[in-house]
C-alpha cells in the first residue's frame, strides 16, 4: 500500500469540483489522493451518514472516513483475522463487522474504541451481516452453513438455524419486513422469514456461485451476483420478489468474478440504475429495466473491486485489493463514471 502515500492533499471545495455533476467546471484530471484508510487489502465498504464510510481490510480493522472531507476519524481494532463485512444502522452510530476470526463485534462511534457487544457461535468465517428494520436484532452468516439471529441489546443468540451446504456469502433484510435474503456458496439464493427462522422460498440455482445481494429501497427486486471466468457466469441478475424466482433481467459484461452488485439512489427524471464491480478491475453501471451497460470504468492496478456503496444520487464508494477505497462519480443517467479521488 506504499504507493497509496499522500502526496499532497486537497481541500473539500476541491473534491466539490471534482464531483459535480453539471458541466460547469472543468473536470478535475488529476485524482485526489487522500491519506489511505487501511494498510491492507479492503474488503467491504458500507455508509454511516451521507458524508462517514465504514470499511474493513485485511488490517483487521474496521475504519470510519470523512471521505468528502478526505480525513479518517475512527479506526477500530478488535478483531484479530481481517475483516470480512461491515453493517451501519441507519440513523445511528451503530457499526457491525464481521471477521474471518468467526467473531461479530458491535461499536458505537460515540462510545470510545472498545465494542460495546460481541457475538460469538459460529464456527468459521463470517460473510453476511444484516440489522433488522426496528434495530432490535442483527442476522448473521457464516461458511459454516448457518444463519444466525440475535438479540442487539443482550448480544444473545435467538435462534440459529444450519441448512446442509449453505455456505453464505451474503445477507439482506428486506426493508420494512420480516424477510431475509442470503447468497450461498451453493448458487443459490435463500429467502428466510426471520419469526419463524425458516427458509420460505429457495431460488432456482444459478451455475455459478452467488458472491452478493442487494434489495431494492422498495422492497421489491433482489440483486445478486455472479463468480465466473473468462467471461463465463460473471454476470448479476436482477429478481422480482414479489414473484420469489422470478428472474427479471441478466447483465453480462465483466470478464470475471462479478463481486458486488448495487441499486443506484434514483434521481429525478433518471432512469433506474444498478452498478456491479468486478474482479476485472472494472465497475459498471446498468440501465436496471433494460439491463444496458450504459459505462465502464477500469481502474488500472486496482485488483479486484470487491463491494460498492453508494452514498448519494452521484458518489460512488468502491473498495479494492491493491489500491485502497475510491471515490466515483456518475451522472444521473449513469452514461459517465469517473474516479475523483481515493483513500
Amino acid at each position: 500500500m506504499g504507493k497509496l502515500q499522500s502526496k499532497f492533499r486537497r481541500s473539500r471545495s476541491e473534491l466539490y469540483r471534482a464531483t459535480k455533476g453539471d458541466g460547469e467546471d472543468a473536470a478535475v484530471s488529476q485524482v485526489i489522493q487522500y491519506e489511505p484508510a487501511h494498510r491492507d487489502a479492503v474488503n467491504c465498504v458500507t455508509n454511516l451518514t451521507s458524508d462517514l464510510c465504514v470499511s474493513g481490510g485485511g488490517d483487521m480493522a474496521v475504519v470510519v472516513y470523512d471521505w468528502r472531507g478526505g480525513k479518517l476519524c475512527q479506526s477500530f481494532q478488535g478483531h484479530n483475522r481481517e475483516v470480512t463485512k461491515v453493517e451501519c444502522f441507519p440513523g445511528s452510530t451503530w457499526i457491525f463487522s464481521a471477521s474471518r476470526d468467526k467473531s461479530v463485534m458491535m461499536w458505537d462511534l460515540n462510545q470510545g474504541d472498545e465494542p460495546i457487544q460481541e457475538f460469538c457461535g459460529h464456527e468459521l468465517v463470517v460473510n453476511g451481516l444484516a440489522v433488522s428494520p426496528d434495530g432490535s436484532r442483527l442476522c448473521t452468516g457464516s461458511r459454516d452453513n448457518s444463519m444466525c439471529l440475535w438479540d442487539i441489546e443482550s448480544g444473545e443468540r435467538v435462534h440459529k438455524n444450519t441448512v446442509s451446504r449453505n455456505l453464505v456469502t451474503h445477507v439482506c433484510w428486506v426493508p420494512e419486513s420480516s424477510s431475509i435474503v442470503q447468497t450461498s456458496e451453493d448458487k443459490t439464493i435463500r429467502v428466510w422469514d426471520s419469526r419463524t427462522w425458516q427458509v420460505t422460498n429457495t431460488f432456482p440455482a444459478k451455475q455459478y456461485i452467488q458472491t452478493h445481494c442487494d434489495i431494492s429501497a422498495n422492497g421489491n427486486h433482489l440483486l445478486s451476483s455472479s463468480n465466473g471466468f473468462g467471461g463465463q457466469g460473471c454476470e448479476a441478475t436482477l429478481w422480482d420478489l414479489r414473484q420469489p424466482g422470478c428472474k427479471v433481467v441478466e447483465y453480462r459484461g465483466h470478464r470475471e468474478t462479478t463481486a458486488c452488485c448495487v441499486f443506484l439512489p434514483s434521481s429525478p427524471g433518471g432512469p433506474a440504475l444498478v452498478a456491479s464491480s468486478s474482479h476485472d478491475c472494472s465497475v459498471k453501471i446498468w440501465d436496471q429495466n433494460t439491463a444496458a451497460c450504459l459505462t465502464t470504468l477500469t481502474l488500472d492496478g486496482s485488483g479486484p473491486l470487491v463491494s460498492l456503496a453508494p452514498s448519494d444520487s452521484s458518489s460512488l464508494l468502491c473498495a479494492s485489493f491493491n489500491t485502497g477505497l475510491h471515490i466515483l462519480h456518475h451522472h444521473k443517467d449513469g452514461l459517465d463514471l469517473k474516479e475523483v479521488a481515493r483513500f
